[in-house]
């Protein structure tokens, strides 16, 4: 089980090593990458510390086979540089540092060269079975959703090795797999091998399952259900269901490695026997049926009777499209014990408190065999206190358990995930439920906290909404039928991602599917992976093929992204321009959404559109420059100031107005440098105008909510951002948070007052988007952030926002260096600031101040334009001058307490 939380940094006096990475990852299994990247973050109690050089020696089968020797710099990364890597491999390398200690780490590789699979693809001949028909009850319609799922398909095969020191297993599905090794799951990963573009991809996973099979025969077995591959996706129901093929397929490749150095590699082939088991339909949408009087017991173990079994069936040799699985799987991470538990109508209505992506876990206590319980999922509670299922539109979200009349029996689905946070069970009495988280493993990287109750449950709102879309790909929504990688979302929250999670390699899977889909064109489809053809090139959405790869270069410092993407953001910038050459962007605008669900307000899209023209135009200026193209950093910068010339003669007038007057028309305009330098203080107070002309009320929807905060701190409006975070009338985030939301709601009327529940074609009540104000509590109000030129947070910046009804504010974050954390408290006219930065940043710390002369840290005085107070421990003022009533200050790394008058 996961601990959502921040890891401790490991203390001590010495500069140390610590979180070992290879490829973004601790310990992977199933490396395929021929030159993987090797990081660590530093840890040191003592100020100033920095890694003055770096040695790395990596070792395979007790050999060296890298050692890049003493490498001068302040580097907390490195490429292998070794000899080529082998397939199914494990390789233990070590980190030094000088001045400081050693760390030790280890990665696996997978199969790294094409030629090397001997499985073959396996599966199941429909039409030699009919399908699984459920029983009608009385008074209880069957379903025409499920009536024709089909079941899924259990298959195994014993294999008697001789003797093996090392045995592992590469596995994939065109749908989902469960692993098991002499009768023992195999791994903790769900919904595998995840979701990706199939038709050009297909991740793999690797497994050590030495200590599984023992000294005798070895029976490895796996549970096949359709998941993306050929389940319920999305919500057209004439295609909801096998976008990619008709019936799901299972490869295993099982290396087992001898004493002696030599290796046995038996694949998936026609040897393998298979059938049905107790799981009677499964589905992602729908859910799961199983009857546990069906049961098989040991058929996964050697001595099983599998006579009765067919022969698996061979349907693919062809493996270009498997490649190693990039990030960390979905888990279950937390278990949640329910709130309140009561009947309603002779079924019982479970709260977990919580609303969650998973599953329950369901124990029964004395129901009578053929006894068949039901599970009913959903986010809310009608007014009559029944469970409310409208917004699921086509998705059931149900799970039935048979019975097999044990005295207790325990039930959890496999695969099948539901966004919900009540669950109605019927069909007996006697149960106890326990939900089950389900999301991506990202590790967790941040965590921000405050004085204020709404605020804090505004974050962890946040942070529940990005566990629950981030199941596989970054999804919209957990609950409905949709579920789809929206690109819009992605990108506008990505900053606040990034702060709460290391979302690395997370999203450089989702950018391989990305550029997958892009059109021959250029044209970027509005959901990734892609299954919705006729849905491309719309702007904002777009765009997240420049602004994802940029902002994961400049949090986590990796050029590769930028190497891997760069073609695929000059070709959607080309395509923008090559259909809008007088450079407004007004044809070939796709599904233009505009700033969706903004409130009350039209924003232009022209307008929109533009901006993030000009936005991307400027992002491939600079990925260019960062990966060393000079001339197409040149061309890309010049289109940019093009772009910025025609937004200003076709939108901008002479008193600083933005075509269409909206929040969002200025945010984008003044966030995005499309403001001419003398209008800007004409176009902040238009945007300041009409917040204040509706009572100080947001309007914004997805493409500017999360501009909101930045755009009006920069511009010396803390006031007001901060009278919008603390709003709880209609619309803010407070206005839901009122109403009992634990996550982040798609719409700002997803309920209200007046109407109820908003409307049921699109009403999710888990959705990020409008989340993205995280990065605002995370870089405003406590103040961590990097400067514009950093990468990777070398020169961190601590500039915390004092202001609202907040006494304190705290945030942590782990930099691809270390811990970089902030915390403020006010206590009268005092105000404390105590900051942590990581070894080898130089960062400049803001002290929020209204006398620059107060400023002491750990007591000493804070010299202040020359008036000769000491300077204590590298801390030295940068200009000596109040900046925005703070006291500038250059820091080395380590530990600093600073104090401060201050007065609200």
């Amino acid at each position: 089980m996961v601990n959502w939380s921040l890891p401790e940094v490991p203390a001590g006096a010495a500069l140390r090593p610590y979180d070992l990475r290879c490829e973004h990852r601790a310990t992977p299994l199933g490396i395929g990458t021929p030159v993987p990247r090797l990081s660590w973050r530093l840890a040191s109690d003592r100020r100033g510390d920095a890694q003055e050089a770096y040695r790395i020696r990596v070792h395979a089968r007790g050999a060296l086979v890298w050692d890049s020797g003493w490498v001068e710099g302040q580097d907390v990364s490195a490429d292998y540089g070794g000899a080529p890597l082998a397939s199914f491999t494990r390789y233990t390398w070590k980190v030094e540092t000088r001045p400081g200690e050693a760390a030790e780490s280890w990665f696996d590789t997978g199969v790294m060269h094409q030629d090397e699979w001997v499985a073959a693809w396996i599966g199941h001949d429909p039409e030699t079975e009919p399908p699984f028909e459920p029983p009608t009850d009385e008074g209880e319609p069957r379903s025409a959703r499920t009536a024709g799922l089909p079941a899924p398909r259990y298959f195994r095969r014993v294999l008697d090795l001789p003797p093996a020191s090392a045995l592992r297993i590469a596995c994939s599905a065109r749908g989902l797999y469960e692993l098991r090794v002499n009768g023992h799951r195999v791994g903790d990963g769900e919904l595998t091998p995840g979701w990706t573009d199939y038709r050009q991809r297909v991740p793999y996973q690797v497994y050590d399952v030495t200590d599984l099979a023992g000294d005798g025969p070895v029976c490895v077995g796996a549970i096949l259900a359709d998941g993306w591959w050929s389940g319920s996706l999305g919500w057209d129901m004439r295609q909801q269901a096998q976008r990619y093929g008709r019936r799901p397929q299972l490869l295993v490749q099982l290396v087992a490695e001898h004493e002696n150095g030599s290796r046995t590699v038996v694949g998936t082939d026609g040897r393998w026997r298979e059938s049905t088991g107790p799981l009677r339909h499964a589905d992602l949408l729908m859910g799961e049926w199983y009857d546990a009087r069906l049961e098989q017991p040991g058929w996964d173990l050697p001595g099983f009777d599998d006579t009765s079994w067919a022969p698996a069936g061979v349907v693919d040799t062809a493996h270009d499209v498997l490649v190693p699985s990039a990030a960390e799987p979905v888990r279950v991470t937390q278990d949640l014990v329910p709130v309140a538990v009561r009947p309603v109508g002779g079924r019982t209505i479970v709260d977990l408190g919580q609303n969650i992506a998973g599953r329950v876990r369901l124990v029964l206590r004395g129901a009578p065999e053929g006894a068949r319980v039901t599970l009913r999922h959903g986010e809310a509670l009608d007014d009559d206190g029944g469970l409310y299922t409208a917004n699921l539109r086509s998705a059931e979200a149900t799970d039935h358990y048979v019975a097999a009349g044990a005295p207790v029996e325990t039930f959890e689905p496999r695969f099948t995930v539901h966004g919900f946070r009540y669950v109605e069970v019927s069909g007996h009495a006697d149960v106890e439920v326990v939900g089950r988280v389900l999301h991506s493993d990202t590790p967790v990287a941040g965590e921000f906290s405050c004085s204020d109750d709404m605020v804090g449950r505004l974050m962890s709102n946040i942070r529940w909404s990005q566990r629950g879309n981030f199941v596989s790909v970054p999804t919209d929504c957990p609950q409905r039928d949709e579920r789809l990688g929206w690109t819009a979302d992605a990108q506008v929250f990505l900053p606040t991602a990034c702060y709460n999670a290391d979302v690395a390699a997370f999203f450089t899977g989702w950018l391989a599917d990305l550029r997958c889909a892009q059109t021959d064109e250029g044209a970027v489809p509005d959901v990734v992976p892609h299954v919705m053809t006729e849905r491309h090139g719309t702007p904002g959405w777009g765009d997240a093929a420049t602004v994802v790869p940029w902002h994961l270069y400049r949090v986590y410092g990796d050029e590769r992204v930028l190497r891997d993407s760069l073609p695929s953001m000059r070709r959607w910038v080309d395509h923008v321009e090559r259909h809008n050459p007088d450079l407004i962007w007004r044809n070939r605008t796709g599904s233009h959404y505009g700033d969706w669900l903004q409130a009350g307000v039209r924003t232009s899209r022209e307008v929109m559109a533009t901006a993030y023209f000009a936005l991307s135009a400027e992002l491939t200026s600079k990925a260019a420059a960062a990966v060393g193209d000079v001339t197409a950093s040149s061309h890309y910068a010049g289109l940019r100031s093009k772009i910025g010339d025609a937004f200003v003669r076709a939108f901008v007038s002479a008193d600083g107005r933005v075509t269409g007057d909206t929040q969002t028309g200025y945010l984008l305009a003044l966030a995005h440098g499309l403001i001419p330098e003398p209008l800007v203080p004409a176009a902040v107070g238009h945007l300041v105008a009409d917040l204040e002309g509706r009572g100080r009320r947001l309007t914004t929807g997805f493409a500017g909510v999360g501009l909101l905060g930045p755009v009006l701190s920069a511009h010396g409006h803390h006031d007001l951002a901060y009278s919008l975070l603390h709003d709880d009338r209609y619309p803010s985030w407070g206005y839901s948070i009122k109403r009992g939301a634990t996550t982040i709601w798609e719409r700002w009327d997803g309920w209200t007052e007046e109407g109820g529940f908003g409307p049921v074609a699109m009403n999710s009540f888990n959705h990020y988007a409008l989340g993205s104000v995280g990065a605002w509590l995370y870089g405003g109000v406590a103040g961590i952030g990097q400067e514009e030129g950093s990468v990777g947070f070398r020169r961190p910046v601590v500039r915390p926002l004092p202001g609202g009804r907040l006494r304190w504010a705290a945030a942590s974050y782990d930099t691809p260096l270390g811990r970089l954390a902030s915390r403020w408290e006010v206590d009268g006219n005092t105000l404390r600031l105590e900051v942590r930065i990581p070894p080898g940043a130089e960062a400049t710390v803001y002290v929020p101040t209204t006398d620059p002369a107060s400023v002491r840290e750990s007591g000493t005085p804070v010299a202040a334009e020359g008036d000769g107070a000491a300077l204590v421990c590298q801390v030295a003022p940068v200009t000596g001058e109040v900046n925005g009533e703070a006291l500038v200050c250059r820091v080395a790394s380590g530990r600093y307490e600073f104090t401060a008058a201050w007065e609200r």
